[in-house]
């Protein structure tokens, strides 16, 4: 990692200890810890997964007694607490308790289980809705909105933007290539990792780059973004690993909700949910700032394609 990476990494992050800004509400806490779960420290996702299931018991807890449940240190308690973004423990514990509140006063969901092999399918089609409003929502409530706007700005102000994204990911990025070509913007996506690379390097300050990625990882779309980011570009980062290697080229991240893994739905497929939740957001935004153009331009390309949808 370069010098200049590494300080855009800190910046944008506000440190090492993850606390930066506003603590996360209290709904946002669940999503915070499926989202960051993985990237945690076994004893830290001990914390993490004590104070997700029961936010009312480890609320009522201190510091010591929480590390004592968990068979942690109160400096692994401390360090969980920061990493969810919250300055401290006695924090933690104030969203805790609201969140506690929050599941008293509320239902709990009727559906929490895998899909198996026998389900009848209209359990699968309860269980798959159930499963994309609970991603949509954990995507919702861990969203950084001023990241958010931040990229909104680059993206309206930008002379082209160049959007990576390989398999799922990549139907995600032509997605928001199409919103924004529809509203006059100059937009492409890229899922070939050669012609990628080779546009990555034609763009300069005053552009925008956006690599799609769940995992975090994915080299085919981390070299474009990298290419990009060393031009001068604003890089932008949609992922759900807020920690994986992508955000050390992306001057704004964007997380999307960790989705439940299952035998017959992987990961990597049912986060294209939260993605999507995030490009209509972008482009929403996008919409709004350029209200005067983007209203013309939006009519003018259904009226180019309507007598097509007429019988």
């Amino acid at each position: 990692m370069t010098r200049d990476v590494k300080e855009i990494f800190a910046r944008e992050r506000g440190g090492s200890s993850g606390a930066s800004g506003a603590p996360p509400a209290p709904a946002a806490l669940a999503a915070k810890v499926r989202t960051l779960g993985p990237s945690m420290t076994r004893s830290m996702q001990r914390v993490a997964e004590a104070v997700a299931s029961d936010p009312a018991g480890c609320a009522a807890l201190t510091v010591t007694g929480l590390a004592e449940l968990t068979g942690t240190s109160e400096a692994t308690v401390v360090r969980t607490a920061r990493l969810l973004g919250y300055p401290g423990y006695r924090d933690l514990r104030l969203a805790l308790a609201g969140l506690a509140a929050q599941q008293q006063s509320g239902r709990a969901p009727a559906i929490t289980t895998d899909i198996a092999v026998d389900d009848p399918i209209a359990d699968v089609v309860a269980k798959l809705a159930y499963d994309e409003q609970q991603t949509l929502a954990d995507t919702a409530a861990g969203l950084d909105t001023v990241q958010l706007a931040a990229a909104v700005t680059a993206l309206t102000t930008a002379r082209r933007t160049d959007v990576y994204g390989v398999g799922a990911s990549g139907l995600v990025a032509q997605d928001l290539t199409q919103k924004l070509l529809r509203i006059g913007l100059m937009a492409h996506a890229h899922s070939d990792p050669h012609l990628a690379v080779t546009n990555a390097v034609q763009l300069r300050a005053g552009d925008v780059a956006i690599a799609i990625t769940h995992s975090g990882s994915t080299g085919d779309v981390i070299e474009p973004l990298r290419v990009a980011f060393e031009r001068g570009a604003t890089t932008v980062a949609v992922t759900g690993r807020p920690d994986g290697p992508v955000t050390q080229y992306a001057d704004h991240v964007l997380t999307t909700s960790t989705a439940r893994e299952s035998e017959l739905r992987p990961a990597a497929m049912s986060s294209r949910t939260g993605q999507l939740l995030v490009v209509d957001c972008l482009f929403v935004g996008v919409a709004q700032r350029t209200y005067e153009k983007a209203a013309p331009a939006l009519s003018a390309s259904y009226e180019a394609l309507a007598h097509r949808h007429r019988s």
